[in-house]
């Protein structure tokens, strides 16, 4: 998941700090070391990442764009000048700009605020955005929540004693609560010095950038791999008592089925398997990086040539179409496939199901899924041209029904479009014409939609009044008649409002009915 790392240039992190009695180093001067650390830690661990660079005081500047080069971010963050006063409300609008204009509103993102806790003064500072957060208009308001998922990590150049002494940690503590509760603040133990922070952003380095290995599994056949990014905990909200569920670092193959059978299921995250490499003396990938580097290492290139089944599942995967289910935990399945970036590169994915014991409906449970060579015979066909699935519910569905549904304008639009469309062709049309308009009638009472019902009685009598000279006789009384019966029905009389009760046609002397009572 994307990184932006938001910095305070403002004067008040210039503030002098005596480290160790001698040489004096500003709070500007630790925070650059902490997310120096963080940056050797990310381009060591995290290759993947996309991490971006954002400084602020009054106002906000993008300093680095989302990248994976990590020398960028370090040159530009040894480069950053001091500005003016602090402005949090602006910078935290510019981090959402920058990440949708990016990414969009649907990917993860973290975001990590590094500043001394100093949240300016007068209009502008925090405390003045916090106290108006409920007195704003709708196109000014407050940039948390964020639009996009996201944690907010704040990494306060300063210890807990100095934040309380003010009110800072309450108001940076209301910001993690506007954003959903999703993220946490951190701050420095005992005095302000070099070791101070790198605790502290060591913390934040086990918490949101520690890389997930695990073991993958299948028979006597094992890998060392790790998932990127890392599995976030999954909590069942349907539970009385909900316990996050987190992916095992046992990852056992239980099975593999076509991809035609599974089709496109809802998954909850999507995450690269990579290949560890041998005999590693650092966290250090042995596949999967996007960067080439200039010469290979001898360790990089062991790897290359020793055997690996995580290599071997990912074409074997990719050659004959089928994707393994994979057991994440007690009564949770995953997926890994083969995905294809380009038509000479793929990688090897893996996609968390919902927990439970039926994650896809048209499987049925996963616990009764065996190997196809068990059953009495071959649920494929002897050359493959059928397949078990999916599998029939054994009570029919609502939605099995022929009912009508607008989604969209068009849809109900497009209904009302047809009704007229068939009483310009009266009297031919006239079963057509009738067995449309008892459907939309029907949905329209469903809906409550009283409404629909008056609109099209006026249509159809407008178009009564539109018939041309040489129009079947039988036309207008048949538009009147539906228009009338439309009308009855929106009034909400029992009779004419049932849901059961259909229109049916006027039997008049031009429809060949009564004609002989009359004459």
């Amino acid at each position: 998941m994307p990184t932006v790392v938001l910095m305070d240039s403002s004067l008040s992190m210039t503030r002098p700090v005596s480290v160790e009695g001698s040489e004096e180093f500003q709070r500007k001067n630790l925070a650059v070391h902490g997310l120096t650390m963080l940056f050797e830690h990310m381009a060591t661990n995290y290759r993947l990442e996309f991490t971006s660079l954002v400084a602020f005081s009054s106002l906000w500047e993008l300093m680095v764009p989302f990248s994976r080069d990590y020398n960028t971010l370090q040159e530009a963050l040894n480069n950053l000048e001091d500005f003016d006063k602090t402005c949090l409300e602006a910078a935290l609008q510019g981090v959402s700009n920058v990440v949708q204009q990016e990414w969009g509103t649907s990917c993860p993102c973290q975001v990590v605020l590094v500043t001394d806790g100093a949240l300016g003064i007068g209009r502008g500072s925090l405390r003045h955005s916090l106290q108006t957060v409920k007195q704003r208009m709708e196109d000014k308001k407050f940039p948390l929540p964020f639009p996009f998922p996201s944690k907010l990590y704040v990494m306060c150049i300063a210890n807990a004693e100095e934040l309380q002494a003010t009110d800072s940690m309450d108001n940076l503590e209301q910001l993690i609560h506007l954003n959903g509760g999703e993220g946490q603040i951190y701050t420095m133990e005992g005095p302000l010095c070099l070791k101070s922070v790198q605790s502290m952003f060591s913390k934040l380095i086990d918490q949101a950038y520690s890389p997930f290995h695990a073991v993958l599994r299948c028979g006597n056949l094992t890998s060392d791999v790790q998932v990127f990014p890392r599995p976030e905990p999954v909590t069942i909200d349907e539970e009385v008592d909900p316990i996050p569920k987190t992916v095992q670092t046992d990852l056992e193959i239980v099975g593999f089925i076509e991809i035609g059978d599974i089709s496109s299921p809802p998954v909850l995250s999507r995450h690269l398997v990579l290949p560890m490499a041998v005999n590693k003396e650092v966290d250090e990938i042995g596949t999967g990086a996007t960067d080439d580097t200039e010469e290979e290492t001898s360790t990089n290139q062991m790897a290359g040539k020793s055997p690996n089944f995580c290599v071997l599942l990912h074409g074997s995967l990719k050659v004959e179409g089928m994707v393994a289910l994979v057991q994440l935990g007690p009564d949770w399945l995953g997926m890994l496939y083969s995905q294809a970036d380009s038509k000479k590169k793929s990688n090897l994915m893996m996609s968390l199901f919902e927990p439970g014991s039926e994650p896809l409906p048209w499987l049925g449970r996963m616990s009764q899924l065996g190997p196809a060579s068990d059953a009495a015979e071959n649920p494929y066909g002897e050359d493959d041209s059928k397949s078990p699935f999916p599998i029939q519910p054994k009570n029919k569905r609502s939605y099995a029904q022929n009912v009508t549904v607008w989604i969209k304008a068009s849809g109900l639009q497009t209904d009302v479009q047809k009704i007229l469309r068939n009483a310009r062709k009266l009297p031919e049309k006239t079963q057509t014409f009738y067995k449309e308009l008892n459907r939309l009638r029907k949905a329209a009472l469903a809906f409550g939609f009283w409404e629909l019902l008056k609109s099209v009685a006026e249509l159809l009598e407008r178009e009564c009044t539109l018939l041309p000279d040489s129009a079947h006789p039988d036309a207008a009384f048949q538009l009147s008649h539906a228009a009338q019966q439309l009308k009855l029905a929106s009034s909400g009389d029992s009779k004419y409002a049932a849901y059961e009760h259909n229109i049916t046609p006027m039997l008049t002397d031009f429809s060949g009915g009564g004609g002989a009572d009359r004459i």
